[in-house]
């Protein structure tokens, strides 16, 4: 929407971060009818309700001039949820409000009171804290709001889930009954409604969130993913991504820590938020991620709300979240302001229908597929290579006389493969990963993946002839194809392509190898490491093996690998006691 007439420091705030048009809820709260009157907005996450509400202050603060006088008591109150918000919401008023003179203070759980109590004391226009420390402020004199001209209360609908109604009634009672009170919410249940007649008046109801499909600036995919699978899910989306940071979302504390050692130990700049950090520990993180030294934040759902990143274009749920709303909110951390973004969702089979469901609460038409293949990170890789910049830009004489050195002494090939293994090293691996089936997709009738029956014959589209192998694993040892595939591909040095049909007996597995890579597969297989697993050429035909895994002796040097679990071989029955 075009950007309408406005304080006057504030527009100057605006159109040096680059605002050419204001977003619906920007927009509405400055019409004509908003002016001067209680607020009642309900408006999704990443819709822009913190410049929303900052505008809606102008004429409260500012009045007709375009400074604020000294500071001294505060002048605006504004309640949010979380630490993480709150400083946010600072962050965004401390930019709108840098002509005006204003003197803002967070005051949040975590950080030193005394240190709050000081700043208070030097004077302040815009106060911006979580409810219980806003409380305990309050409860001990720091916090003077006799002058208050105005309440925002932001996130309500949280702020009540969280626990906080009876410091957020507090609060209410506590200010002047003279103030302006504006309250913002993604969702309105009889709850809000009620505070709001109580607390309220005549308030102005204002929906810009009602009837939309998810984000319209976010693309939502949801990928289908064997249960074991989630850390080789994650690497490969986060190896496919173009964006300059992510953050993966995990429930629990313990799964954070898991992944981020995980994707760390692959080669990721990785940090992590969680409620177990302290907030210095919370703004380290943050600061990594914005000034590029860390790519990936692995959080739970304290990072759902509040953290707002320009860079940030991609959201994976690692886990599902609980409800949509939350879904919302953790796919809001991307798509902001009217920047693109993609959120994913990775669904194990076990978990379709709950994928589908909050899917359907949160009016998300999400795209389904597979992770991305090795193959296919492979191939944007060197795509990407041969974009890089580097080779346009003009080198320095050094540089130069340099590649003249290694051009005198190694051909053109071999420095273009050096470049290339240098350029591969510098990148996390991509992983192999298995696509389950999950029947027909939600939105079409087309099989939603290439699963197969496990005990039967694993299907790929080959040709030419195929030589017959045999590993020592089978149904006893859980032997599945979901890390059956992988674990020959990376031990064997070869492509799913290449890998014909699976048979899964009791005690062994049977499986076709193109024979144009039959001997490097043999050769690859046999100089890995560890004996969990025995890999040998078959005996014949695939019907070597007898009924139930009976086994027949097979030819050919053992070739051994690792990579599956260890087996639990079958004991031999002892004897019988005679009876007495």
């Amino acid at each position: 929407m075009p950007l309408p007439t406005t304080s006057a420091p504030l527009a100057a705030a605006l159109a040096s971060r680059g605002y050419t048009d204001l977003t619906e809820v920007q927009s509405a709260v400055l019409k004509p009818e908003a002016a001067g009157r209680d607020l009642l907005v309900s408006a999704q996450t990443g819709s822009g309700k913190t410049v929303a509400y900052g505008l809606a202050l102008a004429p409260d603060l500012l009045g007709d001039a375009g400074t604020l006088p000294e500071a001294g008591e505060p002048m605006a109150l504004i309640v949010a949820p979380t630490r993480e918000l709150a400083i946010q919401v600072t962050n965004e008023l401390t930019w709108l409000y840098a002509n005006t003179g204003a003197k803002l203070v967070t005051l949040v759980g975590g950080m030193d009171p005394r240190a709050e109590r000081r700043q208070l004391g030097q004077g302040v226009h815009i106060v911006v804290g979580t409810p219980g420390r806003l409380r305990d402020h309050l409860t001990r004199g720091a916090l003077q709001i006799g002058n208050l001209k105005a309440l925002v209360i932001d996130e309500a609908d949280e702020m009540l889930n969280l626990g906080f109604r009876e410091d957020l009634e507090f609060l209410l009672e506590a200010t002047p009954a003279s103030r302006r009170t504006l309250l913002f919410s993604a969702t309105l249940p009889k709850t809000i409604i009620q505070m709001t007649k109580r607390y309220q008046q005549g308030a102005l109801r204002i929906e810009v969130a009602r009837g939309q499909a998810g984000h319209a600036d976010i693309e939502y995919r949801a990928i289908r993913i064997a249960p074991n699978e989630v850390e080789h899910a994650v690497t490969n989306i986060l190896r496919q991504a173009e964006a300059p940071s992510a953050i993966v979302f995990c429930n629990t504390r313990e799964t954070v820590r898991h992944l981020s050692s995980a994707l760390i130990e692959r080669g990721f700049a990785a940090v992590t938020l969680s409620g177990e950090l302290g907030q210095a520990e919370r703004n380290q993180a943050i600061q990594a991620l914005r000034d590029g030294r860390a790519r990936v934040c692995v959080a739970t759902d304290v990072a759902a709300r509040g953290l707002d990143l320009p860079s940030l274009g991609l959201v994976i749920h690692a886990d599902l979240p609980s409800d949509a709303e939350t879904l919302q909110h953790r796919s809001g951390r991307t798509g902001r302001a009217g920047r693109k973004g993609v959120s994913v969702l990775l669904v194990p089979i076990s978990r379709r229908r709950k994928a589908e469901a909050l899917l359907v609460q949160a009016r998300i038409n999400a795209t389904w597929g597979a992770a991305p293949s090795a193959e296919e990170i492979r191939a944007a890789d060197e795509a990407r290579l041969l974009a890089d910049p580097i080779f346009t830009e003009e080198a320095s004489e050094e540089d130069t006389a340099t590649a003249a050195r290694l051009i005198a002494a190694h051909s053109p090939e071999v420095l273009a493969a050096a470049l290339v293994r240098k350029w591969r090293a510098s990148l996390p691996s991509p992983e192999d990963v298995f696509e389950p089936s999950f029947g027909p997709d939600p939105k079409g009738g087309k099989p939603g993946g290439r699963d197969r029956d496990e005990r039967g014959p694993a299907k790929h589209e080959r040709s030419g002839p195929s030589v017959w192998f045999r590993m020592d694993v089978g149904r006893r040892n859980n032997a599945d194809p979901k890390w059956l595939l992988p674990l020959l591909c990376r031990r064997g040095k070869i492509t799913r392509q290449e890998i014909g049909a699976i048979k899964i007996f009791d005690r062994e597995t049977k499986f076709e190898i193109t024979e144009s890579v039959a001997k490097r597969f043999a050769e690859a297989a046999a100089h890995s490491e560890g004996d969990d697993i025995t890999i040998s050429y078959a005996d014949g035909s695939a019907g070597a093996a007898g009924q139930d895994g009976e086994r027949r002796p097979f030819k050919g040097k053992p070739v051994h690998g690792t990579g599956g679990p260890s087996r639990d071989k079958p004991r031999r029955p002892r004897p019988k006691k005679p009876r007495a």
